[in-house]
């Protein structure tokens, strides 16, 4: 066994940003830093690489190695080293949170100015990278004392661990080309720094000006980074052509760090998938694979609106003297394309397609967008768009098929496959500098569509107006789609002479780069019976080039627009698909059982952070099952589908702000075939009671945890204390709210008690389970006192094929639904055996959801789930729910004012302390370590069920302590977080290897702060865990199979007069429980069941237990 050691030292230094003032603290900080030395002297440091910036030393180990850390702090206040992706005992942790340890276990937590610690982190098999992972893994290291304000102040650095005898291939830190490289995209936010106060005093001229709660002040220190250089300035980028090579790609930071990482001129794989961008979210690891073929120097960059400050430059130097030579060519394809200028109007039918109503009519969602008055555009914009000619004389428009009617604002589709050479001749017809920016493609300089300071000239960067340029680019070999990608990848092309302006002002387009003998000769994808191209983008025509004349045009009384009202910004920016809203996209027409490719795109700033969701139908995403995916600025995604109904179903964005900003629109399924597909028989049919209920919810019933983790003794320096507290103008913690709950038959008379295993369920439903060829049968009480409904993702909904709305129940009402399912409802081939779905209502699905109406529903494989309904082939199964229950739009709100506050809600003027305090940061409606019931035992097979929903707000990055898991793309890959998005569900896998109480947290830094936290425990091996009465009672009812006896009546067996459960009965349960998820003990089984049933009943009899 080799070990890896380390010597750090946390020390103050300072660097370099931006601008000095008398009230700006300009480009240069005080921060803290990891530094690496030779010996326990501290007297000579290891120099670091100058890209590093401020992240730590790279610290590298491979399977069965051991990182040995010794921290010496030599900073002004305690830090930690806390890891990720590596196994450490509590005494090796370096996070500060209330876990029930203390002494040694606690020394780790911070270490003092001056102070020392060892930190000793094992590399174990279970750990180490899968199969279908990089050699290397990329992780993080941090101090965990604060975190926010620890990584703020500069204490990260990143952390490789590699497979078995691949460390050494990796030269990261040598000098001159390296083959890896690691980059971390974040915004540095200043303003959260232990060393703001000091760094007003050292660096703003006048100190005394300073208003640190002033907006453009806390603008000045967020710092738009990679490794803490903007604007170009990290250094040290080189690298060799023709030579593989690594990126090590990192995000941190707070809710608004969504990243889209482009590396201009080359493409890399992302987990064995092709790609040039990729998604970067704070705590998120990526390692891409490239091999660089194009020589020169290429800009990277977050392609976020916001974030272009952001941007470095890497140079592809020639290091040998014969490069690879691109194959022949095997086919040119070519293409006319011009930009003009042209009307769009966002709604040319004039209505909403849900409602019915009129697009301006008064108190609709749709009047914001589209009501046209004294100082307010309406619906209608001049813009640019790209537009396809027949030839280069650009005299004749080519004539758009009716199939791509549904293109809208987008420019034409441009298809390549590999080895293929495109020429693109644009013409400028517009009255202003344009150009052509492709993505997933190869190209020269004088190609290149993008300007920046690269030392080249490129003609093709600014084609001036009235004039043409021809683009040439390639799709070499080694840029095609991956084994494991669709036959096709999804991409686009755009203006990228000022990429913000241009794109809102409508130069977009697609672009499919496919694999060799994909297309047909009409450029028709082979085996695709149709193909959708759908942009989805809040175009923000107030940073248009055609602002101006807008105003001019289409407003009363252009004298009275004020640009800068909150009101007016709002209405110019529309919330899109192909440049329509609510409703209006046409052409979105398909036949059942047709072969359907959906390729979609992402564009815009961060608010553009997209839930793509299919109603009534699945699609296939790399072997897995989804009703929809995420997408984000300059990322596209591939989908297939093969509707299996008849109807008009609806294609939304489920983020809350866009689906109401008009974000949704239908797709037609009709019956074209004589010849279909048979039909599946769903011959077992679960019926689950479930009711709407009204209720008092206390989303912290453990309000004591938060000053327990950041040691703070009042409420002036708690995080917590806008979320917690409850004073003039914050409600506090309780609020009504509304819940689906179960209940024992359709009397709903008994509601159904959960069991021990069910209490992290907390503000959610029940948890349903149904297995591929299953029917569920909802019978609903709405028991509220407003209309709600229950409707599932995933599922086929029976009713619902001749509109797209789910029925509602009144108050009072009994309602059934049903829910078909499917084989393709069900786990895909590359999928684990159960997948996560949700089930919500949809009277008004953003304040229903916001009111507490929302529950799982988990689609198994056949034969996974045993005759009561649960799954046999894994121990334990946990559903978390991350998100942001916003109280301001429940439907309670005025009830709740009048409660709590004791105040009028129509005379109530809302605050900004009240608004953001009733925005709860929750984990199953949960804050600030207040979710109890995740507990496992050691060694325990287990499946975590992780939700993400809710708005802009709801990017949530679930980290694991102590642990790593599985989740599933085409493969296997592991990680110790998981980014969640509106409308994303997943299935995780984790094998409790590590016993003790860990936290489980999003790594978002202000939802940290928040408290979006919890704890789970995994208790160690023979130890045996009491068990709740409850869980007995199930089980022991289960067992007897006799659920309508005396043995199953809740009220009989909580009559008893135990009060804790026996020791010995704990062991048969468990004994039980153990043996039930093994196979081939039939025989030992039921004389086990039977000794346990037995045993249970004589400890009931004899003696007495006290009630957990």
């Amino acid at each position: 066994l080799s070990s890896t050691c380390y010597l750090i030292n946390s020390s103050r230094n300072f660097y370099v940003y931006a601008t000095r003032g008398a009230n700006r603290i300009g480009r240069v900080y005080k921060k803290a830093i990891f530094r690496q030395f030779t010996d326990d002297t501290y007297s000579q440091e290891i120099p670091k690489a100058a890209w590093l910036g401020f992240l730590g030393p790279v610290l590298k180990a491979e399977e069965e190695d051991v990182f040995i850390i010794h921290l010496k702090n030599f900073a002004s206040r305690p830090y930690s080293v806390h890891p990720h992706g590596v196994f450490y005992d509590k005494d090796s942790e370096g996070a500060l949170y209330p876990d029930g340890t203390g002494g040694k276990s606690k020394e780790d937590d911070f270490v003092v100015p001056g102070g020392n610690y060892t930190y000793t982190w094992p590399v174990r098999k279970d750990y180490s990278p899968t199969l279908a992972d990089s050699n290397c893994l990329t992780w993080i290291y941090h101090s965990h004392i604060d975190t926010p304000r620890d990584i703020a102040s500069g204490l990260i650095g990143p952390l490789l661990v590699c497979k078995k005898g691949t460390a050494d291939e990796t030269s990261i830190e040598r000098t001159g080309a390296a083959n890896a490289f690691a980059l971390m995209f974040s915004i540095v936010d200043e303003n959260f720094s232990w060393y703001l106060d000091e760094n007003i005093k050292t660096f703003c001229l006048e100190p005394a000006t300073v208003d640190k709660d002033d907006d453009g002040f806390q603008t000045s220190n967020r710092m738009h980074a990679l490794n803490g250089y903007i604007y170009g300035n990290l250094p040290g980028l080189e690298m060799c052509a023709d030579t593989p090579m690594s990126w090590h790609l990192i995000g941190m930071g707070s809710e608004i760090d969504i990243h889209a990482a482009y590396f201009y001129g080359h493409t890399f794989t992302n987990r064995d998938q092709r790609a040039d961008v990729v998604g970067l979210f704070p705590a998120t690891f990526i390692t891409a694979e490239m091999t660089p073929g194009n020589p020169g120097r290429w800009l990277i960059t977050c392609q976020v609106n916001e974030h272009l400050r952001g941007m470095a430059l890497y140079d592809v130097q020639i290091c040998q003297e014969k490069l690879s030579q691109p194959s022949p060519v095997s086919h040119k394809r070519r293409y006319y394309i011009a930009a003009e200028e042209v009307l769009w109007n966002y709604g040319p039918d004039g209505y909403d397609k849900f409602t019915g109503q009129g697009l301006n009519a008064t108190g609709s969602e749709s009047a914001i967008y589209f009501t046209q008055g004294t100082d307010r555009i309406g619906g209608q914009y001049w813009k640019v768009r790209y537009v396809e000619y027949t030839d280069a004389t650009f005299s004749k428009r080519k004539i758009q098929p009716k199939n791509m009617k549904h293109l809208g604002i987008l420019g034409p589709v441009i298809k390549a496959e590999v080895g293929d050479t495109v020429l693109v001749t644009f013409a400028n017809k517009a009255k202003r500098s344009y150009s052509i920016m492709a993505h997933g493609v190869s190209f020269s300089k004088l190609s290149e569509g993008a300007p920046y300071l690269d030392g080249y000239m490129k003609p093709g960067a600014h084609v001036k107006a009235g004039e043409t340029f021809t683009y040439k680019w390639r799709v070499p070999e080694n840029g095609g789609p991956s084994e494991n990608d669709p036959p096709c990848l999804t991409y686009l092309y755009y203006s990228a002479t000022d990429a913000v302006k241009d794109t809102n002002s409508g130069l977009v387009g697609p672009l499919l780069v496919c694999r060799k003998n994909v297309l047909n000769e009409d450029g028709t994808q082979k085996g695709i019976d149709r193909e959708f191209y759908l942009l989805f983008s809040i175009f923000d025509e107030n940073d248009s080039w055609y602002l101006n004349k807008n105003i001019e045009a289409f407003t009363g009384d252009p004298s009275k627009v004020d640009e800068n009202d909150e009101d007016f910004k709002e209405s110019n920016k529309m919330h899109a698909v192909n440049g329509y809203l609510f409703g209006n996209l046409p052409g979105l027409a398909m036949c059942k059982d047709d072969k359907v490719s959906w390729h979609l795109i992402g564009l815009g700033s961060h608010y553009d952070m997209h839930g793509v969701q299919f109603q009534g139908n699945t699609i296939d995403l790399r072997g897995t099952t989804r009703d929809g995916l995420a997408l984000f600025p300059h990322l596209s995604g591939t989908a297939l589908m093969q509707p299996d109904r008849v109807g008009t179903f609806k294609v939304v964005c489920r983020t809350f702000d866009h689906f109401v900003g008009g974000m949704k629109h239908l797709y037609e399924v009709s019956s074209c075939r004589n010849a279909t597909r048979a039909q599946q028989q769903h011959n077992t049919m679960r019926i689950f009671y479930i009711a709407a209920e009204e209720v008092e919810w206390d989303y912290a019933s453990n309000k004591s945890s938060e000053p327990n983790i950041y040691n703070v003794s009042s409420n002036e320096e708690s995080y917590g204390h806008i979320f917690l507290s409850q004073g003039e103008d914050l409600i506090g913690t309780k609020y009504k709210k509304v819940v689906y709950r179960e209940y024992t038959n359709g009397n709903f008379t008994q509601r159904k008690v959960r069991t021990e295993e069910e209490e992290h369920l907390e503000i959610l439903g029940p948890l349903l389970h149904a297995e591929v060829g299953d029917s569920v049968l909802i019978v609903f009480k709405n028991k509220a006192s407003r209309p709600y409904s229950v409707s599932a993702h995933g599922v086929e909904e029976v009713g619902c094929e001749e509109q797209p709305e789910t029925p509602i129940t009144l108050p009072g009402e009994i309602n059934t639904y049903r829910w078909n399912v499917p084989e393709r409802s069900g786990p895909g081939k590359t999928d684990p055996n159960c997948i996560t779905w949700v089930y919500y209502s949809t009277v008004n699905f953003v304040k229903d959801t916001y009111s507490g109406l929302i529950g799982p529903l988990v689609v198994c494989r056949k034969g996974i789930l045993d005759e009561n309904g649960l799954r046999k082939d894994i121990n334990r199964e946990f559903t978390l729910l991350f998100m942001v229950f916003d109280e301001n739009k429940s439907w309670y709100l005025k009830e709740n004012i009048e409660t709590y506050l004791h105040k009028n809600p129509d005379d109530f003027n809302s605050t900004k302390d009240f608004i953001e305090g009733n925005s709860k940061h929750a984990i199953n409606g949960k804050i600030y370590n207040s979710l109890l019931g995740l507990t496992m035992n050691e060694g325990d097979t287990t499946n975590w069920y992780l939700i993400g929903m809710g708005n802009e707000v709801d990017i949530h990055t679930v980290h694991f302590h102590a642990q790593t898991f599985i989740f599933k793309t085409d493969k296997d890959h592991r990680g110790d977080v998981y980014d969640l998005f509106p409308g994303t569900f997943q299935t995780v896998e984790l094998v409790a290897e590590n016993p003790g109480t860990w936290l489980l947290h999003c790594h978002v830094a202000d939802h940290i702060h928040a408290g979006m936290e919890t704890t789970y425990t995994i208790n160690k091996s023979g130890e045996v865990p009491e068990i709740h009465p409850e869980t007995l009672r199930v089980y022991c009812s289960s067992l007897d199979k006799r659920q309508g006896s005396k043995t199953a009546n809740a009220s009989w067996w909580e009559s008893l007069p135990f009060r804790r459960s026996s020791h010995n009965c704990s062991l048969w349960y468990h004994h039980c429980k153990k043996q039930d998820h093994s196979k081939g003990y039939v025989f030992f089984l039921t004389y086990s069941f039977k000794l346990f049933r037995l045993t249970c009943r004589f400890l009931m009899s004899y003696f007495s237990f006290g009630r957990l």
